[in-house]
């Protein structure tokens, strides 16, 4: 690693190689952790410029330039693809540097599966191009359950992950959707393809803002069944018709006729950032939401707008014809270039100051501080019990200060069965989900909780034992490490340490790479190694056995100074080293009650994991004990069920006809699941 003469040196080297084509590039501190994302029309002027004259720059990108050790980069073709690729890796990276949205590992969308026969409208947070149409991003899942729950109420349409090819029957009989008419009921036949999805494309409208056609269908549709006496469809189509109106009028907006805008307003305090977006489309508002960005406190108005509008639509489906803003976003032109290139046509990007669209910008300002007053002031009041909690369990514990970060491990089992591990982390007193890990126990099938916490503590903290030997430092926090390795899995999900746990050692023998096995070893390390911080409280669900068995594995590790905490269920009783009387708290007090939520968290966290691998090991023992059914064939039986309960309802016959199984392995299946008691 580069320092000093020899940093320069390196840094000289990389800014004489830099192209001038468009690109990325990332800022690296000590370690390989990115500092900073930055995107540039010239690679070698924009690189160039941070380690020249500092005249121009803010004191944030100066502090950033003096923390560099190494810079990367990557070309794009152009500055648009830069835009995109800039906003995916801040979200990948998170580097402290950075304007970011809070909490923008994903943002959740309607999503309408317009590639399948009988399309799906669910939530989801993932964009796959697969023929589905998106509506969004939303600020928050309630916000896209509130739109889904207006449209149950007007469309009946599925949300089951059955295959419904069309033209065949899939269940012999229909969920309960189906018979409260919130269903059309694709999987028994009951209605085709064609009228089917006629449904669908009124939802599309009606999402987009064209409700004035479904209104007037359900009208027509009213005084039909009226006129023929039939009065209780006559009332359902009814309270379809007042639904969509209390919603046309609500999005009622008096200027842009049948424009199509975005709307942006912006309030700012202290190192938070509040945009409010308004969707109107069609001279409707059709959409509103609030996001807030962090960072941005020695930022520009104008960079403050442009990371929050790159970040947007960069998973956004797509932008509308014109985006209105408070003021100059930076970098003017190439944003307005991304957004064009994200349409398929022009977007005009401008600052609104005059008439109705000046008034809307104002309007859209005046929610942005309203907005972002209410998160504070909600902030502010958790924020003073936070600190009265620390506080409390700090001079209970007799510790030094106040634990910034709280780590909890609890167990979950059946008799020692799909046994697993949790750990949840808390920094300040509030959650830090990107932190949670969890781990499938290894060492034996036998229930026994001490043993278990012992070996989660051990695959814990042998990596800070380990760096610890290696370099002297006190902590990870003391070699730069500030980020937990992120995993391939699902955005927002914690990372199984069941790849990363466990001596790298017994990795490496028996690989049988040579030199490019232990080069592998050599960056798995490096990357596991610059991973967690210290804790300054451990606590672990259970008395003093677990609390023992903490001590035990500390000790081993050498890592005594790490404070530790036994809480007993029963009477939320706190067990510390060295002190045979439990420590109570106070019933009332926020420490208690601190103490309680990060049990009940670790607790929930342990219990959903292991019913996730118990019901993946109750699921591979019923496929798997029957000869022939294989991972294809399992694959297809549950793509078109969903579940061995409806493998178990669905006659031989439907079994045989799923695709790839044919008659005889679904005699065996069908065979194994009586003999196992499983049919009714």
């Amino acid at each position: 690693m580069p320092h000093g003469d020899a940093r320069d040196q390196h840094l000289r080297a990389i800014l004489r190689q830099l192209p001038t084509s468009p690109g990325v590039y990332l800022m690296k501190g000590p370690g390989g952790r990115v500092l900073y994302v930055g995107k540039a029309d010239s690679l070698r002027n924009r690189v160039r410029s941070y380690f020249g004259s500092k005249a121009g720059l803010d004191s944030r990108i100066v502090r950033m330039t003096q923390e560099v050790a190494d810079v990367d980069y990557i070309v794009t073709d152009t500055i648009s693809e830069a835009f995109l690729l800039e906003g995916n890796l801040i979200k990948e990276h998170r580097p402290r540097f950075n304007i970011r949205l809070r909490d923008d590992k994903s943002y959740p969308f309607v999503q309408i599966t317009l590639g399948e026969d009988f399309p799906r409208i669910v939530r989801t947070r993932k964009l796959v191009r697969d023929g589905s149409r998106y509506f969004g991003p939303y600020a928050s899942a309630s916000s896209v359950d509130e739109s889904l729950k207006l449209l149950r109420k007007i469309f009946p349409f599925r949300t089951c992950n059955l295959d419904i090819p069309e033209g065949k029957r899939v269940l012999e009989r229909p969920c309960l959707l189906y018979y409260i008419n919130r269903c059309q009921g694709p999987c028994i036949q009951a209605i085709e393809k064609q009228p089917y999805r006629a449904t669908i494309g009124k939802i599309v409208d009606f999402l987009e803002g064209k409700q004035e056609g479904i209104a007037d269908e359900l009208k027509d549709e009213m005084q039909g069944h009226s006129d023929a006496l039939r009065y209780e469809q006559a009332a359902i189509a009814r309270d379809k018709l007042r639904a969509v109106e209390r919603t046309i009028e609500s999005q009622k907006v008096a200027a842009f006729s049948r424009a199509q805008h975005d709307v942006v307003g912006m309030a700012r305090e202290e190192g938070e950032a509040c945009l409010q977006l308004f969707v109107i489309r069609n001279g409707k508002m059709i959409g509103r939401e609030h996001f807030i960005v962090e960072n941005a406190q020695e930022a520009t108005d104008g960079e403050v707008l442009t990371s929050f509008l790159q970040q947007y639509y960069a998973v956004s489906e797509r932008p509308p014809r014109e985006v209105l803003l408070p003021a100059e976003p930076a970098d003017a032109d190439a944003l307005a270039a991304f957004l064009s290139d994200r349409r398929g046509s022009r977007v005009n990007v401008h600052v609104a100051e005059r008439g109705e669209k000046r008034r809307f910008v104002a309007l859209a300002t005046q929610n942005a501080v309203e907005a972002l007053a209410k998160e504070r002031a909600e902030w502010l009041a958790d924020e003073g019990k936070r600190d009265e909690a620390l506080e409390q369990l700090s001079s209970a514990l007799a510790l030094a200060r106040p634990p910034e970060r709280i780590e909890c491990y609890d167990m979950s089992n059946i008799q020692g069965t799909s046994a697993v591990g949790s750990m949840v982390v808390f920094v300040n007193g509030r959650p830090e989900p990107r932190e949670y890990r969890r781990f499938r126990i290894r060492s034996g099938e036998t229930p026994d909780d001490f043993r278990m916490m012992a070996e989660v503590l051990r695959r814990r903290f042998q990596r800070a034992a380990r760096l610890r030997l290696e370099t002297g430092a006190l902590s990870l926090a003391a070699v730069g490490a500030d980020e937990a390795p992120e995993g391939d899995g699902e955005p927002g999900e914690p990372l199984d340490l069941e790849a990363y746990a466990g001596p790298i050692e017994s990795r490496a023998e028996g690989d049988g790479h040579g030199d490019g096995a232990e080069e592998r070893d050599r960056r798995h390390r490096r990357r596991r190694d610059t991973g967690w911080a210290l804790p300054d409280l451990v606590i672990v669900d259970g008395g003093k056995g677990q609390l023992s068995a903490a001590m035990g594995v500390m000790e081993a590790l050498s890592l005594t100074e790490v404070p530790l905490a036994g809480l007993a269920k029963r009477f939320e009783e706190l067990y510390v080293p060295g002190r045979s009387a439990p420590i109570i708290l106070p019933a009332k007090s926020q420490g208690l009650y601190l103490v309680q939520r990060i049990r009940d968290e670790a607790h929930r966290f342990a219990i959903t994991y292991h019913r996730n691998v118990r019901g993946k090991r109750a699921l591979r023992s019923v496929f798997d004990d029957v000869p022939g059914i294989g991972p294809a064939r399992k694959k297809a039986l549950l793509k078109r069920f969903g579940s061995v309960r409806r493998i178990r309802e669905a006659s031989l016959e439907e079994v045989a006809e799923t695709p790839g199984v044919g008659r005889a392995a679904a005699e065996r299946l069908k065979q194994h699941l009586a003999r196992e008691g499983m049919l009714a």
